[in-house]
């Protein structure tokens, strides 16, 4: 298991979501986004290795990764005045995708 590995893959996949749906903010949610990952890094790490020693489970993980909400300002898009709703969207498939990524780098295949 690569920690490193982890934050490239999930800047690599979150890069996709903001190409694909919010190409118009593309670089400044790419600027929010790294800075979230700087600012959960560690965090991350952490859950990664106690969910592959399974001291935490994947509702455990889901639950723990979902509390990182608050973190994640996402400026870029408020500023723009996007909804609300938009905006939770958007933070819950970038949680979703944190999630899948974690699981799949402990569990392949899953």
């Amino acid at each position: 298991m690569n920690n490193d590995q982890l934050i490239e893959e999930l800047k690599s996949k979150l890069k996709t979501i903001i190409t694909k749906s919010y190409k118009d903010y593309k670089s400044e949610l790419e600027k929010d986004l790294n800075a979230f990952l700087v600012i959960s890094k560690e965090k991350l790490e952490r859950w990664m290795i106690l969910f592959s020693t399974g001291d935490l489970t994947e509702e455990e993980l889901e639950w723990l990764l979902k509390s990182q909400l608050d973190l994640m300002t996402l400026q870029a898009l408020q500023t723009t005045g996007i909804s609300k709703i938009k905006l939770n969207t958007l933070k819950n498939n970038i949680i979703k995708v944190i999630f899948k990524v974690i699981i799949d780098m402990i569990i392949p295949g899953a």
